[in-house]
Parts: structure tokens; sequence; C-alpha cells
């Protein structure tokens, strides 16, 4: 693609976090003061929070970090003694639960690449995903299997902690059409989106009680609020029957509650059935790319208000791409920004930076591109889509918006 229609617009300080940025030579602004890996952070705070609970899942089991730690461990060394190591790709494909949590841990400490392949996708698309990643073991109960053995290994405890920031770390799949294309995220990207994510949504270290309703197998699931839980020490809630959401809330005095869009207005009935516990409740976190929205997002940002009167909300948007993050905003009961229901995607924050491609970007209106730390450099064995997706380090996301003076992206093209 030719650069002639793409129009930058600066980075302004006042979007983005408190962190730590600096412009490499590539142009793009990088955190400065990251662990090595991943695998290095989750370990520094396994140690520093060792009895605090990480994952609960309602009816089902409770771990702590120890626990945790240890478990996923010797999943990592049942794979390293079925020749699982550096590099290989070992692909979880388990329901939202516990041992989800295990496997994607597990994978990552036996050294190999986790692709997530998400439980409900029908049982074609989940073989297709896992052929395409060239999968050499499936972490899962559905029998699929690729060049491998299928099923939860278990030896010796094992940690490979060589890798390094610009390793491949994760390969998540896009959940859009014709077909889903793998994106590649190095450690260097999700740790980025876990920096991001903890500032934009200022949260805490004195015991956060995350209730993770989005899917744990998309980016804005697993990378956007299971891993910034764990990097403050707080607790991953899961609850596999929604029928037990209210009872979540309260028993396990849930401060923070992240789901979909979609997800909140089919399940807010479930969510404040009974009433007691919502008092608890802190933060929202909806998280969501083009589609999906069951509602005007004003008119369930004021519901959500109403059922959770002292949570601070935010509408955070972004795509797989992106490690699912890239722009948000704060859903304030006097928001201007919502009086054009439906429009409103946020202001960039971390190190995103926007610009513009088309005829009229120069007037602020066209097809949004994306760059930063949290930006995957390639797709999977796809050199033909990473081609036509990217021009230079600049990520063309396919969304039309408005881009205005402060900086808020709108969704859609102004006429």
């Amino acid at each position: 693609m030719s650069q002639q229609f793409i129009v930058e617009f600066p980075w302004s300080a006042q979007h983005v976090c408190d962190n730590p940025l600096a412009r490499g030579a590539d142009g793009v602004l990088r955190y400065g003061n990251l662990t090595p890996a991943l695998t290095e952070l989750l370990d520094l705070q396994t140690h520093a929070f060792s009895t605090r609970e990480a994952v609960v899942e309602i009816g089902g089991p409770r771990l702590t970090y120890r626990e945790l730690w240890h478990s996923a461990s010797r999943i990592a060394g049942g794979l390293q003694e079925h020749g699982i190591g550096y590099g290989d790709r070992v692909a979880v494909h388990l329901p939202g639960g516990a041992r989800w949590v295990q496997a994607f841990l597990g994978a990552l400490l036996s050294g190999a690449v986790p692709v997530l392949v998400d439980a409900a996708l029908p049982a074609a698309a989940a073989a297709r995903v896992i052929a395409d990643s060239s999968a050499d073991f499936v972490l899962g109960t559905g029998g699929i299997r690729n060049s491998a053995e299928s099923g939860m290994p278990d030896g010796a405890a094992f940690i490979d902690d060589g890798a390094a920031l610009n390793d491949l770390a994760l390969l998540c799949y896009t959940s859009g059409s014709p077909a889903p294309r793998g994106v590649e995220l190095t450690n260097e990207n999700l740790l980025s989106a876990i920096r991001s994510v903890v500032s934009a949504l200022d949260l805490p270290t004195d015991g956060l009680r995350n209730l993770v309703l989005l899917p744990l197998a998309h980016a804005s699931g697993c990378v956007d609020q299971v891993l910034p839980t764990f990097a403050v020490g707080g607790t991953v809630v899961l609850a596999p029957d929604r029928g037990r959401l209210a009872e979540a809330i309260e028993t396990e005095r849930v401060d923070m509650v992240s789901a979909t869009p979609r997800i909140f207005t089919e399940l807010l009935p479930a969510l404040t059935a009974g009433g007691a516990g919502r008092e608890h409740v802190a933060r929202i976190s909806k998280a969501g790319h083009r589609a999906d929205r069951a509602a005007a997002p004003g008119v369930l940002a004021d519901a959500l208000r109403a059922a959770f009167p002292e949570a601070r909300q935010w509408s955070v948007w972004g795509a797989t791409e992106t490690s699912g993050i890239g722009l948000s905003t704060e859903d304030t009961a006097d928001a201007a920004a919502f009086s054009a229901a439906g429009s409103v995607l946020g202001f960039p924050f971390g190190g995103t930076e926007l610009a513009l491609w088309g005829p009229r970007a120069h007037a602020g209106r066209g097809e949004l591109l994306c760059r930063g730390p949290n930006v995957t450099r390639r797709y999977w064995n796809d050199p033909a889509t990473t081609a036509a997706r990217f021009t230079g380090t600049w990520f063309h996301t396919g969304d039309l918006v408005t881009i205005e003076p402060d900086g808020l992206v709108r969704r859609g093209v102004a006429r």
C-alpha cells in the first residue's frame, strides 16, 4: 500500500498511561522496563502472592498462586516428557474454567507457544485452527488430534524460562470471516497490553477479584483480563454455570466484572438476581470490537449503573491483532460522548498511536490504523494477509472512523 493517504495523529500524553514509553528505531512507542518474558512476570507474582487465590471456579476448583503454578509446572513437565519444547505449538481446547487456566499456563511454562482454540467452535472449525497452527500437542477433551496425543499430561515440575521479548508467546485466532486467522503475539505484545490495561483501568494490588465472563480463548478474555488480574496479584473468578452469577458476586465478594457488551446485555438479569453483594463491585470493563453490541452503549451503561451504582465503567475497543486493546473511554453518567449512541470507540491508551487512511484522512475521516507495542507484527504463516493489512508498522483495522480534534475516535465516517 502507498503511504500517500496515511495521516498520523500526534501522540497525546493525556490519553496514555503514566508508564515510561520511548520511541524505538521503527517509530513505535515501547515500554522501557518490561520483564524479559510473560513467564518471568507470572513467576514474580506467584512468589509475591503465593497464598492468595489466583483462580476460583464457582462449583469447581479453587487454586492459590502456589497451587496454580505447581499444577501448571507439572503439565509443562508432562509436555516435556512428550517431546514438547521451545517454540512448539500446544493447542488449548477446553471450556473456560480453572482447568483452562492450568493448561494455558502449562503450555507457557513448557516453553511452547499456546494456541487458543475456542471451545464454542464447531468441531470442524476447531480442527482447522489446530491444523493451521501445526499444533504439536492438544490439551483438551474433545478428541481432536493433529500430530500428537490429546489430553492433559502430568510429569515432574518443569519451567522453561529462556524466552525473550521478541519471541512468539501466543497464537490467538481472529473470530471474523471468511476464516479465522492466526495472530502472532510476542512477549512484548502481551506484556505491553498487560501494563496498559493495569494502568488504564486503575487495577489495585490489594486483592482484586475479577469475575471474567469473556471467552478465555479470545484476546479480550485471556490477554486483557486474566493476565492483568494475575499481574496485580488478583483473583480470576470464573462461572461456567451462568445461573450462578449472582451467587458468585455475593459469595466471592467480586469487585470487578468483565464481559462484552453483548454478554452484559444477555446476562444482566442473572448478574443482579437477589441484589446482594453488588455494593462491592467497583469496576466494570466492557470489551468489544465492531458489531459486538446488543444494546446502545448509553442504554447499557445506564442499566449497569443502576445495577452497580458504586462501579466505575470503562469501554475498551480492540482487535486480536492489537492484543485486544487500543481505545478506551470511561462511561460516566454525564458523558457527552454518548450523545450519539453507539458511535464512540474511545481515546488511545498505552502506547497505541493512531492514523487514518483514505482520501478524507486530512479531514479526520477514514479507515483507522493503529501501531504500538501491543500490535502484532504479522499473521501466522500468511504473508499475503500480512502484506495486505500492514503499511510499515501501521495495522489497517478495517474500521471507518472519525477522529475528533481532542483525539476521541467515533465509529463511522461523518459527512
